[in-house]
């Protein structure tokens, strides 16, 4: 049986399974565990620095360029500023790992995570105001004012975490996948296509939690190559790149089983099943590099 939409009188106009209510408590736990740790895996080569004597000025550069990440989202209202700052600890990681730890004369690999995000921002920024007008005359647009602190976390804190921990392989792959997320659900709401659930390749509305469409997918699955391409862009092109392209598949595929599933039913709302997808395409990629 479908699940119905939930109609609240606490917020009108809501219209999804799950009570705007349950909805809200996910998000802001999720929003303040993980924001938490990010701020611990931003704080932690700074301190380590001063623990040990070493100078902090190779800090400077990504605070700098985080700072100015986060100032060109707020210019864009692309995010709101509390979204702005989670997009900060997450850049601000991102952006010294491990590229500030070469001033030290550590020899680390070399990855482009900054670059990388810089490329997932771009393409979700360019796929949510594409076709803007249509989306909105449907209810299918983000807001106006930009994402919001739970969005920016279900969206980059895996990736974070991940870099924090040195998980460069699933940072990619989680960035990868959440750029694939954004495009293909925009694309594929701004054309209007019909969508099909992914359980049972039923006829939906587009916009619908599990469902897909061939155009959105397509899109998805060349922005997730795109991200995994240049952050990626020291290794060699095989097997590492494409393991980790197959990851993000993998969480895209699993976040629209979670949607037709789980989130159909108003057990999930969507910051969960976002930071969920990501999470298990992080997982994959770890596991088979």
């Amino acid at each position: 049986m479908d699940a119905k939409p939930v109609i609240s009188d606490e917020m009108p106009g809501w219209r999804r399974p799950i009570t705007p209510s349950r909805d809200r408590a996910q998000s802001t736990i999720l929003t303040w565990v993980v924001g938490a740790l990010l701020l611990l895996g931003a704080l932690a080569p700074p301190l380590g620095a001063l623990r040990f004597s070493l100078p902090l000025w190779p800090m400077l550069g990504p605070l700098l360029v985080s700072a100015a990440f986060a100032g060109l989202v707020l210019l864009l209202r692309a995010a709101t500023p509390a979204a702005a700052a989670m997009g900060f600890l997450v850049c601000f990681i991102l952006a010294q790992s491990p590229a500030a730890w070469s001033h030290y004369g550590l020899e680390m690999a070399e990855h482009w995570l900054l670059p990388a995000l810089i490329v997932l921002f771009a393409l979700t920024f360019a796929a949510t105001r594409y076709g803007r007008t249509r989306k909105e005359a449907r209810g299918l647009s983000e807001s106006r004012r930009g994402r919001s602190a739970s969005q920016i976390i279900a969206n980059l804190g895996v990736a974070g975490l991940f870099a924090a921990a040195g998980r460069y392989e699933g940072c990619v792959a989680a960035l990868a996948e959440a750029a694939a997320d954004t495009v293909s659900s925009e694309i594929g709401q701004a054309l209007g296509h019909p969508a099909r659930l992914v359980t049972t390749g039923r006829a939906v509305a587009a916009g619908t939690d599990g469902g897909v469409t061939l155009a959105g997918t397509a899109a998805g699955m060349i922005a997730a190559a795109i991200v995994v391409a240049v952050g990626s862009a020291h290794h060699s092109l095989w097997p590492t790149q494409g393991v980790t392209w197959i990851a993000a598949a993998a969480g895209l595929y699993f976040d629209s089983l979670l949607g037709a599933t789980v989130e159909r039913r108003g057990w999930l709302g969507n910051d969960l099943v976002n930071f969920a997808s990501t999470l298990f395409a992080a997982l994959i990629a770890s596991s088979l590099h």
